[in-house]
């Protein structure tokens, strides 16, 4: 073999391993270094401006990745993050309370209250959910840590996110790019009722569903992010109606009033959508500077009107309040 032959044969596997490398970033989504229209929504600005999140974290403890946050009836902060103190609370000063949950996820996820007020984590690698009272205290478990399975095996796989109706169902989302992705319902108790979805980009099918909510209706809306839609169903799983926007639909949070917001991950924005599912108001954007996203993933509200959003990315916890000369103009509309 001659020389060119071999640098040849080198360059050939070069090629090869980077454009396969960024083959499957391309599939599998990336940040954005800056705003990429085709992928964010037209609509005015929403009046909010980023400010830092103010959290007082001591130096010996460690945040890592924010990837959901609640606000309580106690008007406390919740988040759940990837680093070795995986759930912390905050005071309205923020003022760090405590933290727990060490030793115990894999790959942190989604986050949710129930109409009692006891936390809900998903845990994606780990493949459980846990429920557990203010105090941090386990109520109840779905799902064996690191088992991989379906819930007529008492197992769940990779799920991203779920939200308890009036009645204490519990309607999870599974699936994120390994397992079938798929909605399941369980019984106030835990216990397997039923599931619906699959693989695909019918009605009813999903590709990486991510968010999911429950309005005052019952009516359950999923955030069907490859799919860059949201489905609404109603609790039997009959498929109702979609909506679909530019960007990759990450988080969804209904708001005291009834109002649906989304954040869309890559995309960065933060979206006030109407009962329609229009996008009616608009914020952020990709980037590194204060207030930009390398992954908008979930957002909650808290009193004042005050927005926070996790990302796993950049990584950081965004706080965004209004801003009363573009608030005024938003509201003139």
């Amino acid at each position: 073999m001659t020389a060119m032959t071999i640098n040849k044969t080198i360059v050939t596997e070069i090629f090869s391993i980077v454009f396969a490398f960024f083959f499957s970033v391309a599939v599998q989504g990336q940040a954005l270094p800056g705003p990429a229209p085709l992928q964010m929504e037209t609509a005015p600005d929403l009046g909010y401006q980023p400010v830092p999140h103010g959290l007082k974290i001591p130096q010996d403890i460690e945040l890592g990745a924010a990837s959901s946050v609640v606000w309580t009836k106690e008007n406390h902060l919740i988040l759940f993050n990837r680093g070795p103190n995986p759930l912390m609370e905050f005071d309205p000063r923020g003022r760090l309370l405590k933290t727990w949950g060490q030793g115990d996820y894999v790959r942190p996820h989604g986050m949710r209250l129930d109409p009692e007020g006891n936390i809900w984590t998903t845990d994606v690698n780990g493949h459980t959910i846990r429920k557990m009272n203010l105090d941090g205290k386990v109520l109840l478990t779905i799902g064996k840590m690191g088992e991989a399975g379906e819930p007529e095996e008492g197992l769940l796989n990779e799920p991203t996110d779920l939200t308890i109706n009036e009645e204490g169902e519990v309607f999870v989302l599974v699936g994120h790019g390994r397992g079938t992705p798929q909605l399941l319902k369980f019984n106030h108790m835990g216990q397997f009722m039923k599931k619906w979805g699959g693989p695909g980009t019918a009605p009813g099918q999903f590709d990486t569903p991510h968010s999911i909510v429950v309005d005052e209706e019952g009516l359950i809306y999923v955030a069907d992010r490859e799919n860059r839609r949201i489905q609404i169903f109603d609790d039997e799983g009959s498929y109702l109606k979609e909506w679909h926007y530019k960007g990759l639909p990450c988080g969804l949070h209904f708001d005291s009033e009834g109002t649906l917001w989304m954040v869309s991950g890559f995309a960065g924005e933060i979206l006030k959508l109407d009962d329609h599912g229009k996008v009616v108001a608009a914020t952020g954007q990709p980037g590194k500077k204060l207030g930009e996203f390398g992954e908008a993933h979930y957002m909650t509200l808290a009193p004042g009107d005050v927005i926070y959003v996790a990302d796993t990315i950049k990584p950081d916890l965004h706080k965004f309040i209004e801003n009363p000369i573009q608030s005024k103009k938003y509201n003139k509309r």
